[in-house]
């Protein structure tokens, strides 16, 4: 569950099933389009130099329908360079490890050169 203040939980299937948040067939939903996603990214990104370590995503509800509401930015996956294996995402910052502009700039560069 989203919240702020309590850092993002985590959440089991068991109790988001016992809460009423989702359905079996929602969640099997949620992983399937968390499986397909990562799939993409994954090769989207080696095919870029970077190796795609994690990634998340935020699903909703709205109107009945299970949405995916997230964006895909280096905030929101750890990225490293395969070469140097170098952290190319949000580590830079949460590590101090300075150049956090410069590896986004290069991830957009990778990205748009396809």
């Amino acid at each position: 569950l989203k919240s702020d203040p309590l850092g993002d939980p985590l959440i089991c299937p068991e109790a988001i099933l016992a809460l009423g948040l989702a359905t079996e067939e929602e969640l099997s939903q949620v992983k399937a389009t968390t499986l397909k996603v990562g799939e993409l990214l994954r090769n989207f990104f080696a095919q870029r130099g970077l190796d795609l370590i994690d990634f998340k995503l935020e699903f909703g509800k709205r109107n009945g329908e299970i949405l995916l509401a997230d964006e895909i930015s280096p905030d929101t996956m750890r990225l490293w360079d395969q070469k140097t294996g170098e952290p190319m995402d949000k580590d830079r910052f949460r590590k101090d490890l300075g150049g956090v502009e410069e590896a986004y700039q290069e991830v957009l560069r990778r990205v748009l050169r396809g």
